[in-house]
C-alpha cells in the first residue's frame, strides 16, 4: 500500500462502491423477538447489500434463539421487495442486482447449542451461517476474551468439524486467544474474526493481536473492523480511526484478508437488568448501548471507500474490503 495520499474523484468512489458487493460480518441488533427490524433500511438504504444479524448470545437460556428466528424470519418474508434471507453466496449477489438487502444470520457464542452438537445443522437451516465460540465467558466449547484463556474444548472441536460439514463459518470474535488459535487449526475452512480490531493500535482485550490476524488469513479467512469506539480507541467511531485499523491490517496481512463488521446498534434497547445482573459479561465501559460509547454507521461505509482510494488501494483491493473478501469465504464455505 502506497504512503502516497491521492484524492480519487467523487465519481471514481461511487463507482468502486456501486460495483461492490458491501458486507457487514455483524450487526449489533440486541436478539429479541420483539426488537423492531425496520432498521435494516439503514443498511439497504447505505447501499449495503449484506448484514448477519446476531440471533443468540451465551446470556439468555438456548431456547430463546428459536422464537428470535422465528420473528426475524417472519419480518424479512414479509418485506420482499427489499429483503431476503441468504443461504448461498450467489442470494447475496442477486440481492445486490435486485437491490435488495441480503441478510443470515449468526450466534455470538454457543451456548445456543445446549451442549447437543445436533443443533448446528438445526440452526444452519433455520439460516445461521456464523458462529463464534464463546461471549466474552467461557463456556462448553471455549475460552472468551474476558475469562481464563482454556482453549477449545472437545466439545467445541467436535463443533469445528460440524460446522466446516454443514456449511457454517467459523468466527473467533469475542473468544480467548488460545481457542481461537486451535479453532483455525482444526477448520478445514476458512476462518474469520467478523467484529475484532487491531490490539497493536487499541490495547483492549476483545481486540485480537498481530498473530490471531495472521494465523487467520492464513487459513484464507478476513479480519472484520468493528465500529465501536470503545474498540476503535478513545471511543471514536469515526470513519478515519476505523481506516487505521483497516489499514493496519492491509499491512499486515494484505488487502484480501480485510473486511468490516461494523456492530453497529440501530435500536435502542434497555439492557440495565440484564447488564447489572451479570456484570462478569460487560467489564466496566462495555456495556453495548450504555450512553456514551460510539457507534459507526452503515452510511460511513462510503467514506470508507473514498478513504481507502485516497490512500492508494487500488480498486479491486477496495472492494474486496467492502465486501468481496468475505463474499469469497461465504462462497468457499456456504458455497
Amino acid at each position: 500500500m502506497s504512503d502516497i495520499r491521492t484524492t480519487p474523484t467523487r465519481a471514481r468512489a461511487d463507482e468502486v462502491y456501486d460495483s461492490a458487493v458491501v458486507w457487514d460480518a455483524h450487526a449489533g441488533v440486541y436478539p429479541d423477538p420483539r426488537t423492531d427490524l425496520a432498521g435494516l433500511e439503514n443498511w439497504r438504504q447505505a447501499g449495503v447489500n449484506f448484514v448477519s444479524l446476531n440471533v443468540a448470545y451465551d446470556i439468555p437460556s438456548w431456547e430463546q434463539a428459536f422464537p428470535v428466528l422465528a420473528a426475524y424470519r417472519r419480518f424479512i418474508g414479509s418485506h420482499p421487495d427489499r429483503y431476503l434471507i441468504a443461504g448461498t453466496a450467489d442470494d447475496v449477489r442477486r440481492a445486490k442486482v435486485e437491490g435488495r438487502l441480503a441478510v443470515a444470520f449468526d450466534l455470538e457464542g454457543m451456548c445456543a447449542l445446549n451442549g447437543d452438537l445436533g443443533m448446528v445443522a438445526l440452526l444452519h437451516g433455520l439460516g445461521v451461517r456464523q458462529a463464534l465460540f464463546a461471549y466474552n465467558l467461557n463456556n462448553e466449547a471455549g475460552g472468551g476474551c474476558h475469562d481464563e484463556d482454556t482453549g477449545l474444548t472437545e466439545f467445541g472441536r467436535a463443533v469445528v468439524h460440524e460446522m466446516n460439514r454443514v456449511g457454517m463459518i467459523v468466527d473467533c470474535s469475542h473468544s480467548a486467544h488460545q481457542t481461537t488459535m486451535e479453532a483455525m487449526e482444526v477448520s478445514t475452512d476458512p476462518v474469520v474474526f467478523s467484529h475484532s480490531n487491531a490490539r497493536a493500535l487499541w490495547d483492549h482485550e476483545r481486540n485480537i493481536t498481530d498473530d490471531q490476524a495472521l494465523a487467520c488469513a492464513a487459513t484464507g479467512g478476513v479480519v472484520g473492523v468493528t465500529g465501536l469506539g470503545i474498540f476503535l480507541g478513545d471511543n471514536d467511531s469515526s470513519t478515519d480511526r476505523l481506516v487505521e485499523h483497516v489499514c493496519h491490517y492491509v499491512e499486515l496481512v494484505g488487502p484480501e484478508h480485510v473486511g468490516i463488521g461494523l456492530d453497529h446498534v440501530h435500536v435502542a434497547f434497555d439492557l440495565a437488568e440484564e447488564v447489572s445482573g451479570r456484570p462478569d459479561y460487560w467489564p466496566p465501559g462495555q456495556q453495548y448501548g450504555t450512553p456514551g460509547i460510539t457507534c459507526a454507521h452503515p452510511e460511513q461505509f462510503h467514506g470508507i471507500c473514498e478513504q481507502l482510494l485516497d490512500r492508494g488501494l487500488s480498486d479491486a483491493e477496495v472492494t474486496g474490503i467492502l465486501g468481496g473478501n468475505f463474499l469469497r469465504v461465504a462462497e468457499r464455505v456456504w458455497g
